[in-house]
């Protein structure tokens, strides 16, 4: 019982330093082990759901380039392909890096992964609906969450 209060106090301190805390509390509780979970495995659980968010998305716009005959509609989706190949490769090493237990690039790994959701954003500035809106604020707090996490592995705040 005091493991669990404890583990639970760990998700909701990680959670408050979010920008969205009912998103982080609803993405972490998605994987089953959360409710268990402790640091090492709430990373785990944080970059696993970035990764197949940024993985679902890669994916989608592969589709959304198969279906698009506009050239500047096309390119902005190139764009946005490959800043979502940069976002699932840092996830993998990220992933990569906790299955080494090497925390320290943990928090940086996210912010590029971040990074590239809002490159690809602004690749649609101008449009009225971008296509991908809601899916590159998704991975950006996602990666929020994972970077959170990851800082509690290297003591910054």
């Amino acid at each position: 019982m005091f493991l669990r209060r404890l583990q639970e106090g760990l998700l909701t301190r990680s959670a408050t330093k979010t920008s969205n805390y009912t998103f982080c509390v609803e993405a972490l509780y998605s994987d089953r082990r959360t409710p268990d979970a402790d640091s090492y495995t709430l990373a785990f659980i944080a970059f696993g759901v970035a990764y197949a968010n940024a993985s679902s998305t890669r994916d989608y716009i592969a589709e959304l380039l198969k279906k698009t005959s506009g050239q500047d509609y096309h390119s902005r989706l190139e764009i946005c392909g490959h800043d979502y190949l940069r976002a699932v490769s840092k996830l993998e090493e990220a992933c990569n890096d906790l299955n080494s237990e090497t925390f320290f690039g943990l928090a940086k790994l996210a912010d590029v992964a971040s990074k590239a959701s809002d490159h690809c954003q602004d690749a649609f500035r101008g449009i009225s609906s971008p296509p991908l809106g809601s899916r590159n604020g998704d991975l950006k707090r996602l990666c929020e969450i994972g970077a959170v996490i990851a800082k509690l592995f290297t003591g910054s705040s």
